[in-house]
């Protein structure tokens, strides 16, 4: 294989852009754990009230065929900041960074194109580690290489992964605010009263904390961070556009609601931190009105993969945080990846429309791309990505194939055909997570993926089977 640096400086290919002045603002807003069926917009049915998300969807573009670039958090988040799939890198953070050095991601190519660029949040794309040091076993003495500014940001304020996984601590740009050196104890809420699991309700790993770190105050951290960025791009401040990207850590667990939230939702825990997170979005989107930037703002809302919801969390609390899809987190199955997925652009998406055109987060880098006028894509980068900027600016244009999807090492989408084959080993996705034999599913017959049709069109499922294979093979 050709080194990255060869392969950029061997293809790229100078855009034609009028002026980065011209560009909108882009704020990129990822929920973590959030199901397709939690929003109103949605689910009428859902127990969740989520009216800034609603509202959100009401005057943008909802997608309803939407997929993270897997189901669960590395991969999903690979998947957008680099426009490939996630089963063509390797998806260990623990020693190290899972993005290439200099690999291209939306962060490196806006920021190429005039852009100012900036990331709060979860990362989760790991850290360069110290040389013979245990994994996740960060050096706070020195910078932290490898992260958000090493891949195309200018300016980080976070985590290194989720809020139940240690050491807890935050970091600004390449440095830790204080290191971790209180021992903090395990939570869990398995033995609460509204019976979560092991991996549900206010449950994190034990291990080391900065003094500074509270768990309940890291998404309203977050938040205000985010409006810090933004009200530094008001209006006339700034000559570049923005561009951010906000990575919440919630409602993954711990499920952590504030005491406004308590009680509000029908669905537990995990309903009252989902409106809480709904109202850290209203903030943020209200800062962009404050700051006089929404008209001139592109803002995409994603989750990064299904919730954390099992049959019996539907059957007690008679809400559906998958919106009648199969699965959640670390499923294959629907539940799993196919994500709530908005888009606001004023001016040029049609408010409260409905796009039904498959895509994909490695999508967003050729849409972006294309945004700012890329003429071509260096070669090596971002193949797996797919513009969807036509179905942006144009709501009424009819839905298309698209090239197949991995989802993941055992998932292939082809059109309306699906294909899961069997997992070697059984994940925490609980008894629907995984087939015991390979399924072949018709998404436009059954959404639900009640039928697997496997045994009626074996020749179909044959031929996914190899184009799984030889995209796994490049």
């Amino acid at each position: 294989m050709k080194p990255i640096l060869l392969l950029l400086l061997s293809s790229f290919v100078i855009p034609h852009m009028s002026s980065a002045a011209a560009s909108p603002h882009i704020l990129f807003i990822l929920a973590d754990d959030m199901g397709y069926g939690d929003l109103g917009a949605n689910n009428p049915n859902s127990k969740i009230a989520t009216p800034n998300l609603d509202k959100l969807a009401a005057t943008g573009m909802r997608f309803t065929d939407a997929h993270a670039g897997g189901s669960s958090c590395i991969p999903s988040r690979y998947a957008l900041l680099t426009g490939r799939f996630a089963v063509r890198a390797r998806m260990d953070v623990s020693t190290g960074p899972v993005i290439e050095n200099g690999r291209m991601t939306i962060a490196s190519l806006l920021r190429d194109h005039g852009y100012q660029t900036a990331m709060v949040g979860k990362w989760h794309q790991g850290f360069e580690m110290p040389p013979n040091g245990a994994k996740n076993e960060f050096d706070y003495r020195n910078p932290l290489r490898g992260g958000p500014l090493d891949r195309g940001f200018d300016s980080f304020f976070g985590m290194h992964a989720s809020l139940d996984i240690p050491p807890y601590f935050f970091i600004r740009d390449r440095t830790p605010l204080m290191p971790p050196t209180v021992r903090v104890e395990a939570s869990t809420s398995v033995d609460g009263p509204e019976g979560w699991t092991n991996i549900q309700g206010a449950f994190w790993r034990e291990g080391l904390v900065a003094p500074d770190f509270k768990h309940p105050e890291v998404t309203p951290r977050f938040a205000s961070e985010a409006e810090e960025v933004i009200r530094g791009y008001g209006t006339g401040k700034k000559e570049k556009p923005m561009f951010l990207y906000l990575a919440l850590p919630s409602p993954h667990t711990p499920w952590l609601p504030l005491e406004e939230f308590r009680g509000k939702s029908g669905a537990g825990m995990y309903g009252d931190f989902v409106m809480q997170v709904d109202a850290a979005i209203g903030q943020v989107l209200e800062s962009l009105d404050s700051a006089g930037l929404a008209q001139d703002t592109l803002v995409f809302f994603s989750s990064d993969n299904g919730p954390v919801w099992y049959d019996k969390d539907r059957e007690k609390f008679g809400h559906d945080a998958v919106g009648g899809l199969s699965g959640m987190k670390f499923s294959s199955y629907e539940g799993g990846h196919r994500m709530p997925f908005i888009a606001r652009w004023p001016g040029k998406t049609t408010p409260g429309s409905l796009c039904e055109q498959t895509i994909a987060f490695s999508d967003l880098f050729a849409t972006l791309a294309e945004l700012v006028g890329t003429k071509q894509i260096p070669q090596g980068m971002a193949e797996d990505s797919v513009s969807f900027l036509p179905y942006l600016l144009d709501s009424a244009k009819a839905s298309a194939a698209r090239a197949p999807i991995v989802h993941d090492e055992w998932t292939l989408r082809e059109g309306d055909w699906k294909l899961i084959l069997p997992r070697k080993k059984r994940d925490r996705g609980g008894k629907d997570a995984k087939p015991a034999s390979p399924e072949l599913f018709n998404l436009r017959d059954d959404l639900a993926e009640k039928h697997n049709l496997i045994s009626e069109h074996p020749e179909r499922a044959h031929k996914m089977q190899e184009q799984l294979k030889a995209i796994l093979a490049k």
